[in-house]
């Protein structure tokens, strides 16, 4: 909760109407459809919609009050709008931000990397919450409007905030969110190709990571994935303390001895700063040893200590972007829906070997923003599909290269292509059998968890059995 005073205190606004400076908000919204009673409705001007046509339905549905640009308030007649008027509402929420960040002193953990910043999030806010009030960024709430959203949810009781900082998509944008969120901690996962359209090479990807590692205080600490080579090379630049985790034999919190035990997690020996450690810990894949290690370290620089950690990591839902789904006949859905880039897909298609089943089948949707390297990605995890899977689907234009890719690598491998999601559901739906498991993995801009949602079968408890 926010006083009204404090947003004017924040933003340098004006108030319009009857509007008490006392007074709380809720929360703050810059979706109308998120709106509840007694929040702040934030009208931002984006690339296709303007956020003030959504005035009157962020006040049906309870706004106590809206934010909104003086060119707004001077083209139309305010009245009594309960209102508090800014130049730039996009400036004046990144302000606000930044000044109630001021008010408090959390410890805040800031995330970063091509891929795994979600997943990395909800590992190190389970582990840092074994002990500590944790407050975390909703969703990907990563962006130049996400993060002072998430910063905003601070509240007196915070003792750690987890953040995600950055999509990607341009340079100097982790810089202006550290600004605002000001991390004491910093955690860079990887550099990999997403985003690539947009940014033009992996070095210029890795120079707005390294950003974050820039961004740190003397006093902070920089914790580095050690197996990632630009991602390691970003301790040049830190002028923090350096922590690395990874497999490598000069990692400060390194994983020894990996084993796989499918849909119950990984196990393997942790060396930390404390000892080393036989440790299991609840994430499916191989790949996930580094979301683990990378909560491990944050959990070291915390001062927790590894029973806790150990507790922190086994928290219920912990690995959000990777489900296991009941579908038709029998079968099973592995779903990967959120996003996808070859370093990605990778990893999926390595789970899926490791996972028991009769069949192991995969549906890849098209990969996007991947530039130069599109034609080339796109291969590569045909390739790795033909090692891996016995039977492949895919959905659009790019990903007909995973599918002739993989018919080249094993021509006896069936594989079907699809332009409409429709005929690849009623294809998987007759195709789907007992003991299939089955990945489905694309860009988020494909919607390919719509195939899920059409193949999935409701748990007995969510029909009432």
């Amino acid at each position: 909760m926010i006083r009204v005073h404090d947003v004017l205190a924040g933003t340098n606004g004006h108030i319009n109407g009857a509007l008490d400076p006392q007074k709380l908000f809720r929360a703050i919204a810059h979706d109308s459809r998120d709106v509840q009673e007694g929040d702040l409705f934030v009208a931002l001007v984006g690339e296709t919609q303007d956020g003030h046509r959504f005035v009157p339905d962020a006040l049906e549905r309870g706004a106590r009050a809206v934010l909104i640009n003086e060119s707004f308030a001077r083209q139309f007649s305010l009245g009594d709008l309960p209102a508090i008027v800014v130049p730039d509402t996009l400036v004046a929420l990144q302000s606000l931000a930044g000044y109630w960040r001021n008010l408090f002193s959390p410890h805040v953990i800031g995330i970063t990397g091509s891929i795994g910043k979600s997943s990395t999030k909800e590992v190190v806010a389970g582990i840092a919450g074994a002990r500590f009030n944790v407050t975390r960024s909703r969703r990907s709430y990563n962006s130049e409007v996400g993060l002072p959203i998430s910063v905003l949810e601070l509240t007196p009781d915070t003792d750690v905030l987890v953040l995600e900082l950055g999509g990607g998509y341009r340079f100097g944008e982790i810089s202006e969110l550290a600004a605002i969120a000001r991390p004491t901690i910093g955690v860079v996962t990887n550099v990999s190709h997403s985003h690539l359209g947009r940014m033009g090479s992996l070095e210029a990807i890795a120079e707005t990571k390294t950003e974050l590692v820039t961004s740190l205080p003397p006093d902070g600490v920089a914790i580095l994935n050690v197996d990632d080579e630009r991602v390691r090379a970003m301790a040049e630049r830190a002028t923090s303390r350096v922590i690395f985790y990874g497999l490598g034999d000069d990692a400060n919190v390194r994983a020894t001895n990996l084993q796989s035990h499918g849909v119950d997690g990984i196990s393997f020996r942790l060396h930390h700063p404390g000892g080393s450690d036989h440790v299991q810990v609840p994430l499916m894949g191989r790949h996930s040893v580094h979301m683990a290690l990378a909560g491990f370290a944050v959990g070291v620089e915390l001062g927790l200590d590894l029973e806790e950690m150990l507790t922190g990591i086994a928290t219920p839902g912990i690995q959000l972007r990777l489900l296991l789904v009941r579908s038709l006949n029998g079968s099973t859905l592995l779903d990967d829906t959120y996003n996808a880039n070859p370093a990605s897909a990778f990893a999926a298609l390595a789970l899926l070997a490791e996972l028991d089943a009769d069949r192991r089948i995969a549906v890849f949707g098209d990969m996007m923003e991947l530039g130069d390297f599109e034609v080339e990605g796109h291969t590569l995890v045909g390739e790795r599909a033909a090692q891996t899977v016995d039977r492949l689907y895919t959905l659009g234009a790019r990903a007909r290269i995973i599918a002739a890719q993989a018919r080249e690598a094993a021509p006896g491998l069936p594989v079907s292509s699809f332009e409409s999601k429709e005929e690849l559901i009623e294809a998987l739906t007759h195709d789907l059998r007992q003991g299939d498991l089955v990945l489905v993995k694309g860009s988020r801009s494909v919607q390919m968890e719509t195939i899920v949602a059409a193949l999935r079968v409701p748990e007995p408890a969510e029909r009432g059995e």
